[in-house]
């Protein structure tokens, strides 16, 4: 099996559609990646503030 990582402009991405309101699925459809992937992705990479892509 292979391994892929978000890009940083993906993750960019994320931060703007959360911003801008769109939910997870949303965002999974959007970017075309597996559910798990956005939701590790969100959970990793939250601060006091939501959602951080750095």
């Amino acid at each position: 099996m292979s391994y892929c990582q978000l890009s940083e402009n993906e993750r960019y991405q994320i931060y703007s559609l959360r911003k801008a309101g769109c939910s997870q699925k949303a965002i999974e459809k959007l970017l075309e990646w597996h559910p798990s992937t956005i939701s590790r992705e969100l959970l990793g990479n939250i601060g006091l503030r939501g959602y951080r892509p750095g």
